[in-house]
């Protein structure tokens, strides 16, 4: 990946104008036809591949980042925007019957392929059924033994040292990276459509990024009015990190990448430079 300085005078400044994240939030939602992108998942399944809508919606955004938007690929640390030199992706998933939210991190997701992405979020979800993520179990469950608000200031001063100092604490799991680059969360799976979900605190992600359910709506095509899958994209975005002309950059890259039918790309993994 080419060198990206991020640091320009405006970035400089919003760093120090905005607090994360009470106040320094950009909201945006975009409606897609994923008409033809359903039925290429709906192909793939039938040939095997255990895959739904967001598998490929996680690595076209990931692609966007790497392609069109690095900007979205940095964080803020003392005051500068540090630029990663990897693209990881959280992904929300449901356990103990839909009942609790865990996650899935995907390593290098604008690298790899469909079938690749699979298999991580199949390991990733069955580890977190069968309760195997001793890092995410065991702060929880210190958490649950400081008593408040000794609590609250654990995790502010937890927060202080990994986001704003970029300090890591291997004995937590926590890092300034912990949860990579961005957060993708499908909000349609429990029956919403548009949702603006927070930018987590202990995090240094750029962006959470919902997909809402896919249903069919009347949209107008070559002056024709006829019946096409949509599917809502909602996303909230650090404002010290990024601004509306970059989120716009993104939203379009999906719409043209998904009009023009280049899903086949997604099946192979991705070569780094030399």
């Amino acid at each position: 990946m080419e060198h990206f300085d991020p640091n320009n005078p405006w970035r400089i400044a919003a760093a120090a104008i905005y607090r994360k994240p009470t106040d320094s939030r950009i909201m945006g939602t975009v409606d897609l036809d994923v008409t033809e992108l359903e039925a290429f998942v709906l192909q793939k399944r039938r040939q095997g591949l255990r895959i739904t809508l967001m598998h490929p919606i996680i690595l076209l955004l990931a692609r966007g980042v790497r392609e069109e938007v690095p900007e979205m690929n940095c964080y803020v640390r003392r005051g500068r925007l540090v630029h990663r030199d990897h693209i990881h992706v959280t992904v929300s998933i449901l356990v103990e019957g839909g009942s609790q939210i865990s996650s899935v991190t995907v390593p290098n997701a604008d690298r790899i392929s469909l079938p690749q992405l699979a298999d991580i979020l199949l390991k990733g979800v069955r580890d977190s059924r069968q309760g195997n993520q001793e890092k995410a179990s065991g702060s929880k469950g210190l958490l649950s033994h400081i008593p408040w608000p000794f609590r609250t200031w654990f995790v502010r001063f937890v927060k202080w040292l990994t986001v704003d100092l970029g300090i890591s604490i291997p004995a937590l799991g926590l890092s300034p990276d912990t949860f990579g680059s961005f957060i993708v969360s499908n909000i349609g799976s429990i029956g919403l459509d548009i949702g603006y979900a927070a930018l987590l605190p202990l995090s240094n992600v750029s962006g959470v990024i919902t997909m809402g359910s896919v249903q069919s709506k009347p949209v107008v095509v070559d002056d024709r009015i006829v019946a096409r899958r949509m599917l809502t994209i909602n996303a909230v975005f650090d404002h010290r990190i990024l601004d509306a002309v970059q989120i716009g950059k993104m939203f379009k890259y999906l719409k043209a990448v998904i009009k023009e039918g280049r899903y086949e790309e997604l099946c192979e993994p991705v070569r780094s430079e030399a």
